[in-house]
């Protein structure tokens, strides 16, 4: 088995191996992986964090061996808190990173770090403040930073930047943590589901007081929740119906 460190800011994480294939993720600064399948220009990896998979180019990691795979996996995770930060390499130059980015592997990679950083779980009513952070970005499939996010990318990082793992996908993030019966059960930061008229969840946010909620939809922006879904005042309409409350803390 091979090992692999992103010792880049933001990384396609391609669903095929080919640079016009579908963005199904990022891969962020710091984050290791295993590599499943090597090719000449594509490697096929899962990281470790979600287990999420994908095809990255060769060009855009730096191989590591089995023990600092387990050392990264064992460590206290140590994550970038400002929107935009920089790592100095071994030649003294810079490259930005971005909020969320992981700083376990700096001793590997012979970069320094002087910026902001978290590193402990957080309390549940902390998770709207860092959701603030987000408010506008825009909306990109794949994505998971404030320069273009998807819905689910969205959540996976609230909760990430507070000590907390959720997976990757929206439908995989509902078979997490308890449904509740009711919107009147929830807390600021549980987590609303929505589907599509076949049933299958396309759609997550994160629950707001007083019936609102903080989601990435054109962008990372407030709208009202309601029990048939999301009411969208710009549109006059519901744009999601809902399906599951579910409470992961």
């Amino acid at each position: 088995m091979q090992y692999g460190i992103c010792n880049l800011s933001i990384v396609p994480l391609r669903n095929e191996p080919a640079d016009a294939s579908e963005l199904v993720s990022q891969v962020l600064y710091g984050d290791f992986f295993k590599i499943l399948e090597t090719r000449k220009q594509w490697s096929k990896i899962r990281l470790a964090f979600d287990k999420y998979e994908g095809w990255v180019d060769n060009k855009q990691y730096v191989e590591i061996n089995e023990d600092q795979y387990h050392f990264l996996k064992n460590e206290t995770p140590k994550l970038t808190s400002d929107l935009v930060e920089f790592i100095e390499d071994e030649n003294k130059q810079l490259s930005p990173i971005t909020l969320g980015s992981s700083l376990n592997g700096l001793s590997i990679l012979n970069h320094i770090y002087e910026g902001n950083y978290v590193t402990k779980k957080n309390e549940k009513s902390n998770l709207i403040k860092t959701a603030f952070t987000f408010l506008n970005s825009p909306y990109l499939w794949g994505g998971k930073t404030p320069f273009g996010i998807d819905c689910s990318g969205f959540t996976q990082m609230v909760y990430k930047l507070n000590g907390y793992k959720l997976l990757r996908d929206a439908s995989q993030q509902a078979t997490q943590g308890e449904a509740l019966s009711f919107i009147e059960e929830s807390e600021p930061g549980d987590l609303a589901f929505f589907d599509n008229i076949e049933g299958t969840i396309i759609h997550v946010g994160i629950i707001m007081k007083d019936n609102y909620i903080i989601h990435a939809h054109g962008k990372v922006r407030i709208d009202r929740l309601d029990h048939s879904g999301i009411y969208n005042v710009d549109k006059n309409m519901h744009t999601h119906k809902l399906r599951v409350i579910k409470k992961i803390i």
